[in-house]
């Protein structure tokens, strides 16, 4: 199964020219000449990307890039006749990610699809290694931690720590697991190794022993940052 590109144009015959050079290039293509058929196209799951006309026989474009901005996570290309900055302004305040007007050449439209997947494949990829929310931002990518801004220097023990119960954000990590992915040894019960770096933790993070708002403990189990801070 290739990568879904959406084509949706009520010109028939438009479609049908970008579907057969994004075939070429090894994409798999779903057509629709209205917005009906586009949110049916794009209910299936296997959409990476869509190119909207914005003229359509049962709504327009501009609405249909808002709706699956708010729905889905793909990129989206606006495609038009209109040439007017402002139709271009209200299409990227709208969340598309890149504009086309016609006529067009296909070859350049295929290398703005293919630019655009490369793109926000990097932004996945970048966004797996960042932790962000409530105040707290973990870069795994560069081993940096802020909490309201503030750089929070961590050791490197103390960060791998971190990361972990981040990565696992609303799940009680053990304290056993904790231990065995860090250190990279085996665990005894009587080890409180965990404990005095989750301390440090808490200590570098401002943390009130009692009552801590990021770390919590999960008592008889280990440790846990729940789903919401």
């Amino acid at each position: 199964m290739g990568i879904g590109i959406l084509v949706v144009d009520d010109e028939q015959e438009i479609a049908e020219l970008v579907a057969v050079y994004l075939k070429k290039e090894g994409f798999e293509v779903f057509t629709a000449q209205t917005a009906a058929e586009a949110r049916e196209a794009a209910a299936g799951g296997k959409i990476s990307l869509a190119i909207l006309d914005v003229m359509l026989p049962d709504g327009d474009g501009f609405a249909l890039c808002r709706e699956f901005k708010a729905r889905y996570r793909f990129p989206i290309i606006m495609l038009t006749a209109r040439v007017e900055a402002k139709d271009k302004i209200a299409g990227l305040e709208l969340g598309a990610d890149d504009y086309v007007t016609k006529p067009f050449n296909p070859l350049e439209l295929v290398a703005r699809v293919r630019a655009l997947l490369r793109r926000s494949e990097d932004y996945g990829r970048e966004r797996e290694d960042i932790f962000d929310e409530g105040g707290l931002v973990v870069n795994n990518a560069t081993h940096e931690c802020t909490l309201y801004g503030k750089e929070i220097a961590l050791t490197p023990t103390e960060f791998s720590i971190l990361w972990l119960l981040c990565k696992n954000q609303g799940r009680a990590v053990p304290s056993e697991e904790i231990f065995e992915t860090v250190w990279k040894e085996k665990y005894y019960e009587s080890n409180n190794t965990v404990m005095v770096h989750i301390r440090r933790l808490r200590k570098k993070l401002g943390e009130p022993m009692r009552q801590p708002r990021i770390i919590k403990t999960v008592w008889g189990v280990g440790y846990r940052i729940d789903k919401k801070l």
